[in-house]
């Protein structure tokens, strides 16, 4: 039985223009849920790691308003508390999805570490936006008070930006393998994991940073061996000049074509850059299978049969 990573994207959980309510995240949720109960019914084992950008924003709201009244929690732990959250939901919906099939099979939520090297560069050129828009003022308070590292941002105001490692290990790889082998369907490292750094004598430290999830779900599916990784975002793929005037979407491309446009910089870092050198990273990792396409194509993408896809 194949065993496929799928990776799901911001609009697997919340949609544009949506508040982010409980009700707004679930109703999307359930939506998702069913197409990968499709791909369960299909007979695939399932591995599934989502995004969680809005939710730890929101967490981080939270922080700054109960300032003085409860104690504020650091990245790592708004981290773990995030994949929680998006997992208990994830959990229940795709039980329900399943049992509308007729299928009675275990669901489990790994909370999630990712291993970064505490040497990765990135730690000293912090890049990646985090939390809302704040003024100068407050930006000048947090960098001189914590020491934080903050950004203005095109005249919308000025945002935290923090480091972001490339993930070398999942920590929990062995616990996720063990539950897939015994028939789990497993949601894990949500939001590329929780980065934690290693000391000499081998304990483990959380770290303020947010891993790439697109390159951590690479990481994560070669490491427990999975046949596919599948990609599921808002578009259907990758193009070359997109929303340009020739703008051409890709379909199933070598390794070494999709390389080419790579290194031209066909796509954009911060949406389908990443996502295409994870799909790349994974055939040069022994993957059969990789796929960047649309959430309502997952059947599809599944069988290699749509999306920007690279064959091994």
């Amino acid at each position: 039985m194949d065993t496929i990573v799928v990776a799901l994207g911001g609009n697997a959980i919340l949609q544009k223009g949506e508040k982010g309510t409980a009700e707004d995240q679930r109703r999307n949720i359930q939506n998702t849920a069913a197409q990968l109960a499709g791909l369960i019914k299909e007979g695939y084992r399932l591995v599934i790691t989502h995004g969680n950008g809005p939710q730890v924003g929101n967490i981080l709201i939270q922080n700054e308003a109960g300032r003085g009244k409860v104690p504020e929690m650091p990245m790592d732990i708004c981290g773990a508390q995030s994949q929680g959250m998006i997992g208990y939901m994830l959990q229940m919906c795709l039980r329900n999805a399943l049992r509308k099939l007729g299928l009675d099979m275990p669901i489990s939520t790994v909370i999630t570490q990712a291993l970064v090297d505490k040497n990765d560069p990135a730690f000293s050129h912090p890049t990646k936006p985090v939390g809302p828009f704040y003024s100068e003022e407050w930006a000048q308070e947090r960098m001189e008070r914590y020491g934080e590292t903050w950004i203005e941002d095109a005249g919308r105001g000025w945002r935290r930006v923090v480091p972001s490692p490339e993930p070398k290990a999942i920590i929990e790889t062995p616990s996720i393998k063990s539950l897939v082998d015994q028939g789990h369907i497993v949601i894990c490292s949500g939001g590329g994991g929780i980065p934690v750094v290693e000391s000499e004598d081998g304990s483990l430290a959380g770290v303020e940073a947010v891993i790439e999830k697109d390159l951590s779900a690479e990481r994560l599916a070669s490491s427990v061996k999975a046949t596919s990784l599948i990609i599921l975002t808002d578009v259907n793929g990758a193009a070359l000049n997109y929303r340009g005037a020739d703008e051409t979407w890709l379909g199933e491309v070598t390794l070494s074509k999709l390389a080419e446009y790579y290194h031209e910089s066909h796509f954009f870092e911060g949406s389908m850059r990443p996502k295409v050198k994870a799909i790349m990273r994974f055939i040069e990792h022994s993957g059969k299978i990789a796929v960047i396409a649309a959430l309502d194509k997952a059947r599809e993408a599944a069988l290699g049969q749509t999306g920007t896809r690279i064959l091994g």
